[in-house]
C-alpha cells in the first residue's frame, strides 16, 4: 500500500516538471502501456483488471479530449473526433472482449506517438 502511495506522489511530481510537449508524449505512451495491460486481462480472462486497465486509457483519452484548443483549427477537431471514437472502440472492446478492436486502438495511438515524435523533435 505504501509503495503504491509513495508511486502516486512521485508520478504526480514527475509530470509536474514536464514540459506540456514531454506531457502529451507520456499520455499516448499511458494509453499503450494501459492497452497492453488490458489485452493481457483479456486474454487472461480476468475481468477486473480488464475493466480497470480499459477505463485507465480511457481516461487518458478523456484527458486528450479535454486539453485540445478547439480554436486552434482542423487538427484540434480532427482529434477529437479520433479520441472520441477510441474511447468508443475501447468500449466495444471490453464489451465484445474483441482483442482486434482493442489492437487497432493501440496502432492508432503508435501511430500518434510516432507523429507527434516527429513533429516535436528538435534535434
Amino acid at each position: 500500500m505504501y509503495g503504491n502511495t509513495a508511486h502516486n506522489i512521485y508520478a504526480q511530481n514527475n509530470v509536474g516538471v514536464e514540459s506540456p510537449v514531454k506531457l502529451i508524449e507520456m499520455l499516448y505512451e499511458g494509453v499503450l502501456r494501459f492497452n497492453a495491460q488490458a489485452k493481457k486481462a483479456m486474454k487472461d480472462d480476468d475481468v477486473e483488471k480488464r475493466v480497470y486497465w480499459m477505463n485507465r486509457s480511457t481516461a487518458i483519452i478523456t484527458e486528450l479530449i479535454s486539453v485540445l484548443d478547439l480554436k486552434q483549427g482542423d487538427i484540434a477537431h480532427y482529434l477529437e473526433g479520433l479520441y472520441n471514437y477510441e474511447i468508443q472502440l475501447l468500449a466495444e472492446a471490453g464489451n465484445e472482449k474483441n482483442v482486434d478492436k482493442l489492437d487497432e486502438c493501440s496502432h492508432v495511438f503508435r501511430t500518434l506517438l510516432e507523429a507527434w515524435r516527429e513533429s516535436t523533435d528538435v534535434a
